[in-house]
C-alpha cells in the first residue's frame, strides 16, 4: 500500500520531524518507507529520514507492507498534513 503525501511545513523534514515519524512508525508492525526521487529510506530511522532532504513542497511517498499497513499510512498522512505542528 502506498501513497503520496506534500511537505508542507516551512522548514521541511528536519530533526523534529525527522523524530515525530520514526517515532510514530515505530509504533506499527508493518514495514514503512519513504521514497524521494527514487530513494528509499526506512521510515522508522531518523538518520534515514534526514538524508531524504525533504524540504517545503516536495512530494513524499509512503509505503508501507504488513498487517497493520493502513493504520500506518493513515497516521503518517495525517503527521505530515498537520505540518508536524510547526506551522
Amino acid at each position: 500500500m502506498e501513497r503520496t503525501v506534500k511537505i508542507s511545513n516551512k522548514s521541511g523534514i528536519h530533526v523534529r520531524p525527522a523524530a515525530q515519524i520514526a517515532e510514530l512508525a515505530n509504533k506499527f508492525q508493518a514495514n514503512i518507507t519513504f521514497v524521494k526521487d527514487g530513494n528509499e529510506i526506512n521510515a522508522k530511522s531518523i538518520m534515514d529520514l534526514l538524508t531524504l532532504a525533504a524540504g517545503e513542497g516536495t512530494q513524499i511517498k509512503i509505503k508501507a507492507e504488513g498487517i497493520d499497513e493502513k493504520k500506518a499510512i493513515d497516521a503518517l498522512e495525517s503527521l505530515v498534513n498537520s505540518k508536524f505542528s510547526e506551522d
